[in-house]
């Protein structure tokens, strides 16, 4: 941090015509990238930076270096980025800088509450002596009054996310799992609750193949499941290996840009492009800051831990025994801390084995059944099993009156004939249920632990 002499700078709207010229810039950084491995040997990564003569948009600056440790390692979005000797570029009809870890530097100094003029990062070739602290100083205070909410611009959560491109999800990396070599999942979560899918598997298929209760095919860990929020989905997000020490991002919330969405098993899934980024959004973001409030809030109340597409209130087709207990999510079932315990939800059933409703009794007349249970939270097989499936069928229906019940609660439709339509989209209806967690091998209670319907009586 060496040298004597002043450096001029130029704003970054003057950066904007300066096209294939040397420049130097300090703005305020409005965005900053996760490091992805470039296709030589360099890492690289990218932070957006603003100053008051262009405070929209801003310009993006490129960084390449040699090892993770060299690039720049910005601790909050509103903190003062100074770079020296960048080069103006262009592509694709964006102009942007690029950093040349040969003859380029950087600077990082705190921002709106900074008091001192030392930067907390740098560059081995960044020069403090001959700073104009004034620079510092003038962005310090614009910073007062400029509404610095990157996270928010244009942005959706996964509430309203649809079959298309996202311009920009906001949402918090829960965890990080390595598939193989080539692909990594990314477990996102923003407090709210996905679009409802229909189901949309013809029924011939359905008689054959079981609903599915985990995307990933080997499912993750008890004890990593348990980290997990259980209100609001949990998407998965594939990514490309060039990102690289993603692990180190977990519990940290970032923003996607240019994110694709795709339905798995029914279920929906994330995808990133090539052209897809993701940025670092600090907990002090405004955006940020209210989702974390509006999940609180749902926590505390009785009623909103119910999937949101069932508002009003669900499907009146079932009856519960327990009219005064707390509605819970499937994945609190999933991750509470005992083996054995009582619960009531709202779901609705997306697969029932066996599918024939003649094979609903065994042999000596008891009911012997499973549905799969789905919420935004996720998947569980419940059985209805002997005095349970006779008080939630009530009683022993016909053939006719059972397969219709069985279509009512798949969301089945049917014809005008009573006919079941083959081809047409499913949607099950959300049901109230009562479920209570066992074991069936009491050396293993935990890895056999199952789920069982009980004290719930189908009106339809």
């Amino acid at each position: 941090m060496g040298g004597g002499y002043e450096i001029q700078y130029v704003s970054i709207l003057d950066a904007f015509s300066s096209v294939h010229r040397r420049v130097n810039l300090v703005g305020v950084a409005l965005e900053f990238s996760v490091p992805k491995r470039s296709k030589g040997s360099d890492y690289f990564c990218s932070v957006r930076i603003v100053d008051r003569s262009h405070n929209t948009r801003g310009l993006s600056v490129l960084f390449f270096a040699r090892s993770l440790e060299l690039l720049p390692r910005v601790s909050t979005h509103g903190d003062i980025v100074i770079v020296s000797n960048v080069e103006i570029k262009v592509h694709s009809k964006e102009i942007f800088a690029q950093f040349n870890k040969k003859y380029s530097s950087f600077g990082l100094f705190e921002g709106r509450y900074g008091k001192n003029f030392t930067p907390y990062h740098f560059y081995s070739k960044f020069r403090v002596k001959g700073l104009d602290k004034s620079l510092i100083s003038d962005l310090r205070k614009w910073l007062d009054d400029f509404p610095l909410d990157p996270a928010s611009r244009q942005s959706v959560q996964l509430k309203g996310i649809k079959l298309t491109d996202c311009p920009d999800l906001v949402c918090k990396i829960i965890h990080v799992c390595e598939v193989d070599k080539d692909e990594r999942l990314l477990f996102v979560w923003d407090g709210t609750d996905a679009p409802l899918l229909p189901i949309e598997t013809k029924l011939v298929n359905e008689k054959e193949a079981l609903a599915p209760l985990q995307l990933e095919d080997v499912p993750l860990p008890r004890d990593v499941l348990c980290t997990f929020p259980t209100v609001g989905t949990i998407l998965p997000v594939r990514v490309d290996p060039e990102y690289v020490d993603l692990s180190t991002c977990t519990g940290s919330w970032v923003k996607f840009i240019n994110l694709t969405f795709q339905i798995r098993k029914g279920r929906w899934y994330g995808f990133c492009k090539p052209s897809t980024r993701i940025h670092l959004v600090p907990n002090q973001d405004p955006h940020v800051q209210k989702l974390q409030s509006d999940y609180e809030e749902r926590l505390s109340s009785k009623f909103d831990r119910m999937p949101s597409s069932s508002f009003p209130w669900p499907s009146p087709i079932t009856d519960t025994e327990k009219t005064d207990v707390p509605f819970v999510t499937l994945f609190d079932i999933i991750a509470y801390s005992k083996v054995t315990a009582k619960f009531k939800c709202v779901a609705r059933v997306v697969g029932a084995f066996p599918w024939n409703v003649e094979d609903f009794l065994s042999p000596s007349g008891i009911y012997r059944l499973r549905l799969t249970l789905e919420d935004p939270t996720g998947r569980l097989h419940a059985y209805v099993y002997s005095e349970d499936g006779e008080m939630f069928f009530n009683g022993y229906p016909l053939i006719h009156e059972m397969r219709r019940k069985r279509n009512m609660l798949l969301g089945i439709q049917e014809n005008d004939n009573g006919d079941e339509s083959e081809d047409a989209p499913r949607s099950p209806p959300w049901i109230e249920l009562c479920i209570k967690s066992y074991y069936v091998d009491k050396s293993n209670p935990w890895t056999s632990r199952r789920y069982r319907i009980f004290g719930t009586r189908l009106n339809c």
